[in-house]
């Protein structure tokens, strides 16, 4: 598995693009289309036209995970997670009322080509990337899928200056209920690094989700929660903690505490070094988002059971079962006020 890591860890190096190749500035919005299936192929759309029969979503519903890209048999365990996504969001997508947003951290290049082949995605979604242009990194990135109930009026990527990973934040703005929203997909800088990167890539990501403008913000991802710093990172930045706010606690790594979505689906050695770890989370913010629920997702998925040799693969590599990633997603539902 180490040989595996490291395999991976100098292909993401080498698929780095050159600093003079990149159009953006560090820090600061960078505009990018949404897509939208339409004539059999992904088009780009700046901004969705307002339409009065469109049905009014008064709740959204966003989900978000990591699928490890490191991982072998990429596409096996895509498929696999696109599925759950599927039937995890029909109760939603079949209710006029909540829309639903999915965000997705260490897409690889091929998971895109995946996501854009789904039918349910076609129908009922728009989505941020069909390729790797607006990513730093050639290897792996974020990517995030919008309910086409949802007016979108803009998307825009801020990769980050301080980071040594590619790293950044994917924005959306919508429009639901009168209201604008923005909403964001992030995977912040990985490991203990010194000196750390995550409190100035949260700084970053508060700054755009309190414009003035923004009468709610949402941001979820991997945000790699493994310092005591990062308890509170929320607070530093005017944000709240959608699951300390539903009355989560903070644990010791050891004990589930109903928090924790990394460390279960861990390699066994990894999980005793390193216990249990709340990486993924909700931070929000704005007084027309009330915090509905708040829950976990994605526990002891697999590929299919036809796949044998994909499942041996993995639980070859030191797993106890053949997990598609060692995340567990988080799932948020706000109720949108008028």
């Amino acid at each position: 598995m180490q040989a595996l890591i490291q395999k991976h860890m100098a292909n993401a190096i080498a698929l780095r693009k050159p600093a003079s190749s990149l159009a953006w500035r560090p820090d600061e919005p960078w505009k990018q289309p949404l897509h939208r299936w339409n004539s059999n192929e992904w088009q780009p759309l700046q901004a969705s036209e307002p339409s009065p029969n469109r049905p009014q979503a008064t709740k959204l519903a966003i989900y978000s995970w990591n699928i490890d890209f490191m991982l072998p048999h990429g596409d096996s365990r895509m498929n696999s997670a696109l599925k759950h996504l599927e039937e995890l969001s029909r109760q939603h997508r079949s209710d006029d009322k909540t829309a639903v947003v999915i965000n997705i951290q260490e897409c690889v290049p091929s998971d895109l080509d995946l996501i854009g082949e789904k039918n349910w995605i076609r129908d009922g979604f728009y989505r941020t990337d069909i390729d790797t242009e607006n990513w730093a990194s050639g290897a792996y990135g974020t990517t995030t899928l919008v309910d086409r109930r949802l007016d979108v009026l803009s998307c825009f990527r801020v990769h980050y200056s301080a980071t040594q990973m590619e790293r950044d934040a994917l924005f959306v703005d919508v429009e639901a209920s009168g209201q604008k929203l923005r909403l964001c997909n992030t995977h912040l800088e990985s490991l203990a690094l010194e000196p750390p990167r995550r409190p100035a890539q949260m700084q970053v990501i508060a700054s755009q989700m309190h414009a003035d403008d923004v009468s709610g913000a949402v941001v979820t991802g991997d945000f790699n929660a493994i310092q005591p710093f990062d308890r509170t990172l929320h607070t530093d930045n005017n944000l709240e903690d959608a699951y300390l706010k539903l009355g989560g606690t903070e644990g010791d790594g050891r004990e589930d505490n109903e928090g924790y979505t990394w460390g279960q689906q861990a390699l066994p050695q990894l999980r005793q070094q390193f216990g249990c770890s709340r990486m993924d989370k909700v931070f929000f913010c704005g007084d027309r988002l009330e915090l509905l629920e708040f829950e976990r997702f994605g526990a002891d998925i697999e590929p299919d059971e036809s796949e044998e040799d994909v499942r041996k693969d993995l639980v070859s590599l030191g797993f106890e079962k053949p997990w598609i990633t060692d995340h567990l997603g988080v799932k948020a539902v706000f109720e949108i006020k008028h």
